[in-house]
């Protein structure tokens, strides 16, 4: 794992260390304190790969996209790229991490396993038989990782893929726990959702998505209640306003520059949008969001 930073707020890219197959990298915690500041672990960051960690030992507080997630052993974050997270106090937990790039699993298995799906859950807590079989398949993983050498690389590197994909297959299709409603999916959701995905940026009118679908409004609008307890417009907005603030946590670009990005008129728009749905002005927000990374990269530094 590599860090560079632009304009004070650090990227990731995947970068394998020396001697490691490319794309996929398993560590302990206690090996990320090792290699990464804790200083720059506590500032936003936007990895361009997944992370997956489960704790052992300890708990940790993980900010994705501005909600703050405790993980506890026998729980599991999973951070997909383009997310912005934040780091909590690492000294107290001890676990394993999972880094990989989108392009280590075959097609099929990422779509199997959801690897594109922003609306995935961050955090999930297995039930007692997929616990057992999630932590034997990231042990697997782990030791095939620590391995290198023991089999041709490209045996090797096949091996790591295949046990990666038996991991990430298995968290994305988690038992439902005994007396919880299974989930009924929604197709008319499912279309409207991936649709404000690819245009949140062109229009933020539940008018334009329908007419974009063939539905209706109402139909929209029902089926978004029905499936995330929120009206269509709202799910349009709070996709709009989560792009904003990774906008402003992880980038220089001015509210003006950033009003372009969206899609709004000016920034005097994107402002009065903004304040009127997070309570506080934009420059207010960004100010808060590195106030507090200020303060946790100190922390870290004591």
């Amino acid at each position: 794992m590599m860090v560079k930073s632009r304009h004070g707020i650090p990227e990731i890219p995947f970068a394998a260390p020396a001697g490691t197959p490319a794309g996929i990298e398993v560590m302990s915690l206690a090996e990320l304190r090792r290699r990464a500041p804790g200083d720059v672990l506590a500032r936003p960051q936007r990895p361009d790969f997944h992370h997956l960690v489960t704790l052992t030992s300890g708990e940790l507080h993980h900010t994705v996209d501005f909600t703050v997630h405790t993980l506890r052993p026998g729980s599991w974050l999973w951070v997909r790229p383009g997310q912005v997270q934040q780091w909590g106090d690492l000294t107290t937990a001890e676990g394993t991490v999972v880094l990989f790039r989108q392009d280590v699993l075959d097609a099929a298995t990422a779509t199997a396993a959801r690897l594109d799906d922003p609306h995935a859950p961050v955090l999930s807590t297995p039930v007692a038989e997929d616990a057992e079989a999630l932590d034997l398949a990231a042990e697997h993983l782990r030791r095939e990782f620590d391995a290198l050498g023991h089999l041709p690389l490209e045996v090797h590197m096949a091996a790591l893929r295949h046990l990666l994909a038996v991991l990430v297959l298995r968290l994305a299709h988690l038992t439902v726990p005994e007396g919880a409603p299974a989930p009924v999916p929604d197709e008319t959701y499912i279309r409207f959702r991936d649709a404000v995905e690819r245009n949140f940026t062109r229009t933020r009118r539940v008018e334009d998505y329908a007419d974009l679908l063939g539905y209706s409004a109402r139909t929209l609008a029902r089926a978004t209640l029905n499936t995330a307890g929120i009206s269509a417009k709202e799910f349009v907005d709070r996709r709009v306003v989560l792009e904003a603030k990774r906008l402003l946590a992880h980038s220089e670009r001015t509210a003006a520059q950033i009003s372009d990005r969206l899609g709004f008129a000016n920034a005097s728009q994107f402002n009065k949008y903004f304040t009127h749905r997070v309570g506080e002005s934009p420059i207010d927000f960004r100010d808060a969001v590195r106030g507090r990374a200020r303060q946790e990269a100190s922390k870290a530094r004591r």
